[in-house]
């Protein structure tokens, strides 16, 4: 009965040591500027008492201080709920870091789960795992999670169960390479995710070039506009497939496979003209579904703004996000709704069975304020604005609780706030990693953005007159620890008025005034 005990210690004892070697590299390489474990282990104190059982996890609660404090970018500002759930989450996402005999992975959900494969794991997330998880210092996670998506099927091959969703995991990968410059790690996958992109021009393309899928296949289920067997024209499967084009476009420049790299440019054109041709509704402005019938869908709903994730729409097109704000389009007292609410079949599919009829669903959310992020860096336009923004990560802050406590689920009522998921599926949902938050609060409130060179580019998407002051501090990038300041006065921080930027405790760029600002990071001194 008990023959199993001295495996599973052992088991336990390479957990314990594979937790502790992690926290002391990532210890040994952070260089914070400013802040550190006691702005925010109050907190800690916190959710570590939070009920539910506990993650069998690389970093387990007791360490989980230290290694928050070395590996992720703290965060300081006066808006306390904010602060507060940016640490939840980063408290959250690593108990998803599990170690498996094919190295470590990053689980949806905590608990197992019927639908999942090997692990615990499901694809429908990585996009947003990697975008939320490319700001820890210590990336070897990502690295083997990533190979294990696209490296451990039969003959060394993609997971068997890699295309049960729609990814954008290309792109996600690209852009994970623009935070930590890891060159060789992408080059390296390049000929993996050329191989995975015409596997998917197998299984979902259109004679005319388009892509199709099921909602449910898009981790969709119950949606206005789709169903679980119709083989639809999606805003989503076709922005991620244009995405990764861009994206094998850039690593093959990166190799120096100048072919490749115009082949898949030309691609990536390509599908995003048809894209728009077949699914812009130029009548309700709006990017929506097209059926099997050739008919267009008369819902909007929220995965009509996927194309601004990236870069996909026109200008002109901008004119969707007016439906944003609208209190009858996505706008509501809790969160933003995956339809719009005057739609009649508005939250009419039922409760519990995960219905994207228009509840809210952070997974969307977070596709959403991903392309607001980009509209606002883009053309000026006059229909959201950046306090829309703030406005938007508050209220997405806020839905971060149930009974009064710290939480993130599944998905919730659009009114009440409450989550959705209830009975004994409640206890699967809890700390559900199936969307970002810290992501949001780096690249959009203090406003990283991400490029391939060596210059340093902040943009924070916050109104001049929202914040006195944030921080930022112990943000790897580029091999580089950053550091971002805004305190208008200088009394915060006593490192000067104004938005600075410091690159391993040297400053390198500040502007007294609040908005853009860019500096070059240096180059080490020859030897």
């Amino acid at each position: 009965m008990h023959a199993n005990r001295p495996t599973r210690l052992i088991s336990f004892i390479a957990l314990c040591f594979a937790s502790w070697l992690l926290a002391q590299r990532t210890c040994a390489e952070a260089k914070p500027l400013l802040l550190g474990l006691t702005d925010f282990s109050q907190f800690i104190r916190e959710f570590n008492a939070l009920s539910g059982a506990p993650a069998v996890c690389v970093v387990p609660n007791d360490r989980v201080a230290a290694w928050m404090a070395a590996n992720v970018p703290l965060f300081d500002c006066p808006d306390a709920q904010l602060k507060r759930i940016y640490y939840f989450r980063w408290w959250t996402y690593r108990k998803h870091i599990c170690r498996t005999p094919q190295g470590m992975v990053v689980t949806e959900f905590i608990k197992p789960v019927s639908h999942a494969g090997p692990y615990n794991t499901i694809s429908c997330a990585l996009g947003h795992h990697l975008a939320e998880g490319r700001w820890m210092r210590d990336q070897h996670p990502l690295d083997d999670y990533i190979h294990f998506w696209y490296r451990s099927g039969p003959h060394v091959g993609p997971a068997p169960h890699f295309h049960k969703y729609s990814s954008w995991a290309a792109a996600a990968i690209y852009d994970r390479y623009l935070v930590t410059g890891d060159r060789e790690f992408v080059v390296d996958l390049l000929d993996d995710l050329i191989a995975d992109y015409r596997r998917w021009e197998r299984e979902r393309q259109r004679p005319d070039g388009l892509f199709w899928q099921y909602d449910v296949a898009d981790a969709m289920e119950e949606s206005i506009s789709g169903g679980r067997d119709a083989k639809n024209i999606r805003p989503t499967i076709n922005s991620y497939m244009a995405a990764n084009a861009n994206a094998i476009s850039q690593i093959a420049r990166l190799a120096g496979r100048a072919g490749i790299s115009e082949k898949f440019t030309a691609t990536a054109s390509e599908l995003r003209t048809k894209m728009s041709e077949a699914l812009w509704d130029p009548k309700a402005q709006f990017f929506k579904v097209r059926f099997e019938t050739g008919a267009l869908s008369d819902a909007r709903e929220a995965i009509g703004f996927i194309p601004w994730m990236f870069d996909l729409a026109s200008p002109a097109q901008a004119v969707a996000w007016r439906q944003l704000t609208n209190p009858a389009g996505f706008w509501a007292p809790r969160g933003l709704t995956t339809a719009e609410r005057r739609h009649p079949a508005f939250r009419s599919r039922g409760v519990g069975a995960c219905e994207w009829d228009g509840a809210v669903w952070p997974f969307a959310t977070s596709q959403t304020l991903n392309g607001l992020i980009h509209l606002l860096r883009g053309p000026e336009q006059p229909y959201v604005t950046r306090g829309d923004f703030l406005a938007a990560m508050r209220i997405y802050a806020k839905a971060h609780q149930r009974h009064g406590k710290p939480y993130i689920g599944e998905y919730y009522d659009e009114i009440t706030g409450d989550w959705l998921i209830t009975g004994p599926k409640a206890a699967r949902s809890r700390d559900y990693n199936h969307s970002t938050f810290c992501d949001l609060v780096i690249t959009g409130l203090v406003g990283i953005v991400p490029r391939p060179d060596d210059v340093v580019e902040v943009n924070p998407l916050l109104p001049p007159d929202a914040w006195e002051w944030f921080c930022l501090d112990n943000v790897p990038y580029h091999g580089r620890s950053l550091t971002i300041i805004w305190d208008r006065f200088g009394e915060r921080y006593g490192r000067g008025k104004g938005l600075a930027i410091w690159v391993n405790g040297v400053e390198i760029a500040r502007a007294t005034e609040f908005g853009r600002l860019c500096g070059r990071i240096p180059r080490p001194a020859a030897k």
